[in-house]
């Protein structure tokens, strides 16, 4: 398969992965939540979704735990609305990128 594709495809994945978040119920999942990264298998049968939270990593942690026990209803939406042959697993994973970079961006303003 083409990268290109598999790059597409991702993005297509984590598009319709914000509209999923949006509307899911589970009181673990709050805050502003954000998708850093999703990684697909070359044969489409996993997804790696990687979350981050401006409220921190331990959110991101609880978060987490919230969506990979929706990962079958996240499965069945993303076969609903994507064209795909086969619909890969979710694995859900924190990340602490956004509250990495924030801490970056206030020393850089120390700095000036």
């Amino acid at each position: 398969m083409a990268s290109f594709r598999q790059d597409r495809l991702a993005e297509d994945v984590k598009r319709e992965l914000t509209d999923i978040m949006r509307s899911l119920k589970d009181p673990r999942i709050t805050g502003l939540l954000s998708i850093v990264r999703v990684e697909l298998s070359r044969d489409l049968s996993w997804c790696k979704v990687y979350i981050s939270s401006m409220d921190g990593i331990e959110a991101a942690k609880n978060s987490v735990v919230g969506l990979n026990n929706a990962a079958g209803f996240v499965k069945h939406e993303i076969g609903q609305r994507l064209d795909m042959r086969k619909t890969p697993q979710f694995k859900f994973i924190a990340d602490d990128s956004i509250e990495h970079s924030a801490m970056i961006n206030e020393k850089l303003k120390k700095l000036l």
